[in-house]
């Protein structure tokens, strides 16, 4: 070999500690390595960057929690004023029993709970919220703690029978502080009156249902003839449900004539 050949050999053997030593200085995955944990490291004279920004998001988060909890809440005093107005509907007998000569007629509460239940039970409906079906049931008499069952038998027009309801309702939500559960029942009470939902349309369906079945049931533990409250339901079920059920009544009934 030639000293130019070894002089060359000798450079070359010098390139490949040479680029390992220039590889260590200016590796970009070693600088992004070095630049993250110098940014991870904590900050002597006060909590990390990323500690402010997790105290700042929940503080956020507690604000809006706090602000929603405030806009659905009811204070004691106004949740026991408002439950003490319900309690009349534990004592308020159902009108058209007491005309009957029924013993021990039900009373609205009664009626509400067992509709409540029909809800409950009641299979999936296509389209139809069945938790807002419950509710609906539990308010859709409330308002008569207040103006009493108003029947048809009464002779009151039935928009003025609407008035005294609505207006015993809104004093109610008054009542209970007129917040966002106040609202809710607002609506849910109007949503049933008018009939404007599928719903409704479930809920005023287990009403009537609700109706016979005490009926037959009062037919066959004190020996009286309550066909009317059938005839009047007759041909007035608005869905499948209401229908199918108001069907096993009336076989159950001719099965005990």
């Amino acid at each position: 070999m030639t000293s130019g050949s070894q002089a060359l050999c000798s450079k070359t053997s010098l390139l490949p500690p040479l680029l390992s030593s220039r590889a260590a200085r200016f590796n970009p995955l070693r600088r992004f390595a070095t630049r993250t944990v110098r940014m991870a490291s904590p900050d002597p004279s006060g909590p990390p960057p990323s500690s402010k920004v997790d105290s700042a998001t929940a503080a956020t988060a507690a604000t809006s929690s706090n602000a929603a909890a405030g806009a659905s809440s009811v204070s004691a005093s106004s949740a026991i004023d408002f439950l003490h107005l319900c309690h009349r509907l534990k004592t308020t007998k159902r009108t058209g029993w007491v005309r009957r000569g029924i013993r021990e007629p039900e009373s609205v509460a009664d009626h509400m709970y067992r509709m409540g239940v029909m809800a409950l039970i009641a299979g999936d409906i296509p389209g139809v919220d069945r938790d807002r079906c419950v509710k609906m049931a539990i308010v859709h008499d409330i308002a008569e703690a207040i103006v009493g069952d108003i029947a048809p038998s009464d002779g009151v027009p039935k928009l003025e029978k609407s008035r005294r309801e609505k207006e015993a309702l809104e004093h109610m939500c008054r009542v209970l502080g007129e917040g966002s559960r106040a609202k809710e029942i607002g609506e849910l009470w109007m949503e049933y009156e008018e009939n404007s939902s599928p719903e409704a349309k479930v809920v005023k369906d287990f009403d009537k249902v609700e109706m016979i079945l005490q009926a037959l049931e009062y037919e066959k533990g004190q020996g009286i003839d309550l066909d009317e409250f059938f005839q009047s339901t007759a041909g007035k079920f608005q869905t499948d449900v209401g229908k199918a059920w108001a069907s096993e009544i009336a076989s159950r009934r001719r099965k005990e004539e």
